[in-house]
């Protein structure tokens, strides 16, 4: 017995193995896309980090605790953790710096206060 064209249309053989592949590929994407957005977050509270650090310390040279200059403090601990003082300001006893960085090209800007408490 001889399949017609319009047999062979209809046959569903090898339909799962392409179901599969389409549940693997979709896989694939959704576990890169989760990758991706931990990424960020990791690299957004890296930031973060750098600038309640940065912070602190611009305070602590306000306050006397430590020496010298409290933006170049603030600097200096920011390229310790691999970013870069935007800007820094100060209203009092209370610092507020801005410490900027790059993901993938995105621009991360996080501000950050310290001082006395009021």
């Amino acid at each position: 017995m001889r399949a017609t064209a319009r047999d062979r249309i209809r046959d569903e053989t090898g339909a799962g193995g392409v179901l599969a592949l389409a549940i693997v590929a979709m896989t694939l994407v959704c576990a890169l896309a989760a990758l991706g957005l931990a990424s960020a977050l990791a690299a957004r509270q890296r930031v973060v980090a750098a600038a309640d650090a940065s912070a602190l310390a611009a305070a602590d040279t306000l306050l006397g605790v430590v020496p010298g200059d409290p933006c170049a403090l603030a600097a200096e601990v920011a390229a310790a953790h691999l970013v870069a003082l935007a800007d820094c300001e100060f209203e009092g006893a209370e610092a507020r710096v801005t410490i900027a960085a790059t993901w993938f090209g995105l621009p991360i800007a996080v501000e950050s206060r310290a001082g006395p408490a009021p």
